[in-house]
């Protein structure tokens, strides 16, 4: 689940704190908080501002730099890499397609739900 609006982790999740990091910052990027060139916090601010280890910041923020999301710039800090959201996006979506739909369509299968009627519900 991603958190919209927010880059809160004080509710309880069950993912790791380090995975739940990762999805906060993708999904700021993803939705505009932080667009291609912005600067993101500091280690310390974010992990203050989420309650976390600044050593798990630290994970979640090596992960999106080995990744080329997020450029470093000594002496200055770390920004979003230019077209970053664009290949999270493809990521994301290539995710969701091959892991999370065929699971989401074998309990719609299973609870008797057809794809017409989420559709319907509008």
């Amino acid at each position: 689940m991603l958190y919209y609006h927010s880059m809160t982790l004080r509710t309880p999740h069950e993912k790791p704190v380090y995975v739940r990091l990762r999805e906060v910052i993708a999904d700021s990027i993803l939705t505009g908080r932080f667009k291609d060139g912005d600067a993101l916090p500091s280690v310390r601010a974010l992990a203050i501002e989420e309650g976390a280890n600044p050593l798990t910041v630290a994970k979640a923020y090596q992960g999106f730099q080995d990744e080329g999301l997020v450029v470093v710039k000594r002496g200055v800090g770390m920004f979003v890499a230019s077209g970053a959201a664009a290949r999270l996006r493809t990521s994301e979506r290539d995710s969701f397609i091959t892991g999370e739909w065929p699971l989401i369509r074998k309990r719609m299968d299973r609870l008797g739900i057809d794809p017409a009627e989420l559709f319907a519900k509008d």
